[in-house]
């Protein structure tokens, strides 16, 4: 439409209203007394322009309307108002409000366990296979008593959870049916950013809703094990679940999770990818859950300066912050500090990968793993373990009376670590920060921190950092890698005025 009002704003003033009242007299006939430019640039926008009417008919058949119910108990909410966004702020960790302010009692008198089941929540979901396996979110059947599935010819059936997996939000769910229509798979390699995509679902429980726009963006790091389709098709509560659709009627994503600062549709809405889906799904249906690998370690991203601080060049890889002990990484011999740059040869560009391309290999094989320590590449061989739930558990360092304070360069007093304390922690050398003013402040260092290393170079005691720290340019800046608690990172120390 851009060209088509420059070409209005080119043309002379008495033809422009003369076409715009015959436009508004004549209607679509009026595009014959436009200029030839602005009948060609309407008629390019118009050819332009997709229409979804065929691919609605052909996927929305496939696509279905899911609703969760509970068993009200005394504390229950039963005769609360909007399913839709009581879903929306269970999706975002909102407390669920009581009007009354206390619980309400079973209709008739009834106990609890006798009482009818209540609307809990509205989403969405698609067709797998004709004989009624169903794929959804895993947050819109999370904690649900019965789930109901209502098809687009208005038929209602019973479902049961066959699996659901929290760490990608997927869930699979099957109804006693068949003949079912289902939907195609799409290929996410081919999706480009810019293409438009279309969604079906239930929004606020409006069954079979469709809306429309483009893929803004691809692989968003938002989550462990998801990277995300981002796009401005408008979502929201009840859509959860639904499918994510492009111009060839194939299913590339689900529709998930929205940006809001309002708790509406925002312009911003993610989606999973199909083929991290289908995978998820592949396994529920096998194994009712997801068999993922790990080797135990914790990870942070690698920030352009400390890429360069450390001669490491690009900011790529997952910097290990924390390697648990006695896990596969530190059987493997892999040190807090190490980058991790590759998986059995396949790249780690952002450290969000790390998770996925780890996730994706079989608990117990053996993969290579290049890592960068010290200013230079290394391979190391770890057995990959089986992902077990999160135990929370942290370790507590032991508290032991410092050695008297020294102070050194780069803003920095320190104090030698007992050999019980290095025991304890796992650790060879370091030393522990007393006080920090100056550079190093303003690097973001702290009271209580351990240094393990300067420019590369390990930190043994307290002589050696004074060595070290009397050595460094003080015109340049300073890599220091620090532990923090359970945390390793690197830190820049810069001159003034850097």
């Amino acid at each position: 439409m851009s060209s088509a009002w420059a070409a209005l704003r080119g043309a002379r003033p008495v033809l422009l209203a003369t076409a715009l009242g015959a436009a508004l007299s004549c209607g679509g006939a009026a595009l014959l007394m436009l200029p030839a430019p602005v009948q060609a640039a309407s008629t390019a926008a118009r050819v332009e322009l997709p229409d979804f009417t065929e691919l609605v008919e052909r996927v929305g058949p496939s696509v279905v309307n899911i609703r969760t119910l509970e068993r009200a108990a005394s504390g229950g909410r039963a005769g609360q108002a909007d399913p839709g966004m009581e879903e929306f702020l269970r999706r975002f960790g909102i407390p669920l409000p009581n009007p009354n302010g206390r619980g309400q009692s079973p209709r008739n008198g009834g106990s609890a366990e006798e009482s009818e089941p209540q609307q809990r929540g509205v989403g969405s979901g698609f067709i797998l296979s004709a004989d009624g396996y169903v794929m959804t979110n895993a947050h819109v059947v999370d904690g649900a008593d019965e789930l109901i599935v209502t098809l687009t010819d208005k038929r209602e059936f019973k479902a049961r959870v066959i699996g659901a997996d929290k760490r990608t939000d997927v869930a699979v769910v099957k109804i006693d049916a068949t003949g079912l229509p289902t939907v195609r798979i799409g290929d996410v390699g081919r999706l480009k950013v810019g293409e438009w995509v279309m969604a079906i679902g239930s929004p606020f429980g409006l069954d079979n809703s469709v809306t429309a726009g483009i893929v803004s963006a691809k692989a968003r790091d938002t989550g462990d094990f998801v990277p995300f389709i981002q796009t401005d098709v408008a979502i929201n509560p009840g859509n959860s679940g639904g499918p994510l659709i492009n111009l060839r009627g194939e299913v590339v994503g689900i529709n998930s999770q929205i940006y809001s600062r309002s708790g509406g549709f925002m312009g911003i809405s993610f989606a999973i990818p199909i083929d991290e889906a289908a995978r998820v799904a592949d396994q529920l249906r096998a194994n009712g859950r997801v068999i993922r690998g790990r080797i135990g370690v914790g990870i942070a991203p690698v920030t352009k300066d400390v890429a360069e601080s450390i001669g490491l060049g690009k900011p790529v890889g997952a910097l290990v912050n924390s390697v648990e002990a006695g896990g596969p990484a530190d059987k493997a011999g892999l040190e807090a500090g190490d980058i991790i740059t590759r998986v059995d040869g396949r790249a780690v560009e952002r450290h969000g990968e790390l998770p996925r391309l780890i996730g994706a290999l079989k608990p117990g094989i053996r993969t290579t793993l290049q890592v960068f320590r010290r200013g230079g590449y290394r391979d190391l061989t770890v057995q990959v373990a089986e992902l077990e739930p999160e135990s929370g558990r942290r370790a507590s360092a032991a508290e032991s009376a410092p050695s008297a304070p020294v102070r050194g360069a780069l803003g920095l007093t320190v104090t030698e670590l007992p050999e019980r304390e290095r025991r304890e922690l796992k650790i060879k050398g370091g030393v522990r920060v007393e006080a920090v003013d100056g550079a190093a402040a303003r690097a973001g260092l702290r009271e209580g921190d351990i240094l393990l290393a300067l420019d590369n170079a390990e930190i043994s005691d307290v002589r050696q950092f004074q060595q070290l720290a009397a050595k460094a340019d003080k015109q340049r800046a300073v890599s220091v890698l620090v532990r923090r608690g359970d945390w390793v990172n690197y830190l820049v120390i810069r001159p003034q005025g850097r």
